[in-house]
Formats: structure tokens, sequence, C-alpha cells
């Protein structure tokens, strides 16, 4: 099965599957790894992290229901893959803000998006449980680290008829969770099994 028939299999959106087309994932690959960016694999960015495979970026896309003019919140930037991919679907109307915690990755991230001359995406070095507070209400948050539970800063920072998507779990099983507010009522589903790097 080619990755386009899988993402759709799995309910990816087709504008998800474009936007994915459209951001070469080679870009956000360390040279060693070059030959092995387009592999349906996550890989190794340094400092213990890695970029998630392509099929679940496209599901996580997809799952957030992402729209043109979204406030998004992004816990855990990494490469920037994720966050290139995202700012084509919201986009020149929409805004998404990016913590990573480690500076180096921040800083390589950042110098992605100016190559690539994405505009609404601004990267902060900061502690990515705490949100932030200064930039909510946010209609879309998402957590590309997995939690023991969703951190509550997160789900206060959440907009009416916002979507929270979050692994929750431990190193050894993680489950995607998706969280819906509604009238501040919290709806929480749980998509599948996963398996992502902890939120430090």
């Amino acid at each position: 099965m080619c990755m386009y028939d899988y993402l759709e299999y799995h309910g990816v959106p087709r504008e998800v599957i474009e936007a994915m087309n459209s951001v070469d994932r080679r870009l956000f690959v360390p040279e060693e790894y070059k030959d092995s960016a387009y592999l349906e694999v996550p890989l190794p960015i340094g400092f213990g992290q890695t970029i998630s495979a392509p099929h679940m970026v496209g599901i996580m896309c997809g799952a957030l229901n992402l729209s043109y003019g979204d406030k998004v919140l992004e816990i855990g930037t990494g490469s920037g893959y994720n966050v290139a991919v995202m700012s084509l679907l919201v986009g020149d109307s929409g805004q998404i803000f990016t913590i990573e915690r480690i500076p180096e990755l921040a800083e390589a991230a950042k110098q992605r998006m100016a190559l690539l001359q994405i505009k609404n995406v601004t990267i902060i070095v900061g502690d990515g449980k705490n949100g932030l507070i200064e930039y909510s209400p946010f209609n879309k948050i998402v957590a590309t680290c997995y939690a023991r539970k969703i951190p509550e800063q997160l789900l206060l920072q959440l907009s009416d008829n916002g979507v929270l998507l979050c692994p929750v779990g431990n190193e050894l099983i993680q489950v995607l969770k998706r969280i819906t507010k509604v009238r501040g009522r919290i709806r929480e589903e749980d998509l599948m099994e996963v398996k992502f790097v902890p939120l430090v």
C-alpha cells in the first residue's frame, strides 16, 4: 500500500496529504539520514529526539481538523516538519505557536522556516506543559510527545469548540487522545496506540 492510500485508509483528508506533499521531509532530517527521509519511519534528529513517521504526521493533522485562520499551539517543535505542514493548513490568516525545550533544535527549526518562507509560525524555547497563557485561547493544541496525563494548563488554554491532541501513557504504552471542549465541557476519545518521546 502506497503512502497516499495508507493515509486515505486512515481517514486523512486530501488537503493534509497535499500539504505533506508540499513540504520536503528531507529538509528536516540530519545529513546522515537524508537517504532515509522518505521512509515510513521516525528518524533521529539529535538530543534524543525524533522526527515522526510521515503517516503519524498525517493522522495527527487530520485528527486536529485544522482550518484556515486557526490559532494553534504545538508542544514539541522538534525538527519543525509537523509545524511546517500545519502552517499550510491554517493558511496566511492562521497562526501557530510552537514550544521547544532544546534551544539548538528550536534554532534549526527557525532556520528551516526562514528557508521555506513560512511566516505564520512563532517558535519559542520553553516548557511545553505550561503552554502559552499569554497567547491563549487556542483553537487547536497538539503535543508531539507523550505525557502521563493531559497537562491541566493546556486544557485551560483551549478555546470553546477547540481540539487538543496528546499522546498519553508511559514509555511502554501510549494512546493518542483527542479532547474536544464544547461549552466548557470536555469530551475525550482514544484514537490509537502510538509511540512518542516523553514530554519533559
